[in-house]
């Protein structure tokens, strides 16, 4: 009897350690290029690169005025020896891409707040080169311990419209998403000055 649970628990926990070291593989170059955190004003703020370019439906769909959702997710993990990594953030933000016919102007933003673009690249760019999000305080985070994170951006088709939806659904054309990139990083303390 013990050694069927132990058989069990053994190929258990195989099997949960190879599920946590794949990575998903982007099928058409879409990647976070690079990651780079930063501390200021005693938070920490994250700034990443991200290349992905839409698909023919997913453009046409955006220039007859489809509004499109990314949802930037950031993840970071303080590494434990003796279990699992604990987790201290978890964070996302969405930004909303839309074209408004009558005004032939783009518009891209998070929440309430929406900035005026001349193209669709132009939109895209905000999300392409991602600047000074929030993502956590300083005072929550422990002085020289180090930090494993990892971010990725997604197409959230869950905000779509009902019928989008089930386009997103049926349709591979409708899916974006980076695999995760990971970064790690930690909090120094600085020496005081004479």
């Amino acid at each position: 009897m013990w050694r069927v649970f132990l058989s069990f628990l053994l190929i258990f926990n195989c099997a949960l350690s190879s599920a946590n070291t794949m990575v998903p593989v982007a099928t058409s170059g879409e990647r976070v290029v690079k990651v780079e955190p930063h501390i200021r004003d005693e938070k920490l703020y994250i700034d990443a690169d991200i290349e992905f370019e839409l698909s023919q439906e997913l453009r046409t769909a955006a220039e007859k005025g489809v509004p499109l959702y990314f949802t930037a997710e950031v993840e970071l993990a303080q590494p434990r020896w003796y279990w699992f990594d604990k987790n201290v953030v978890k964070e996302q933000q969405t930004w909303r891409v839309v074209y408004n016919a009558l005004t032939r102007q783009w518009r891209v933003g998070t929440g309430d707040l929406s900035l005026p673009e001349s193209s669709m690249n132009d939109a895209l760019a905000m999300l392409r080169h991602i600047r000074g999000w929030a993502v956590a305080y300083v005072a929550d985070l422990d002085r020289d311990q180090e930090y494993q994170g990892r971010v990725r951006l997604r197409l959230d088709t869950s905000l779509l419209a009902r019928p989008f939806q089930v386009d997103a659904i049926n349709s591979s054309a409708w899916t974006l998403a980076t695999p995760w990139k990971t970064f790690s990083f930690s909090v120094s303390v600085d020496e005081p000055q004479p």
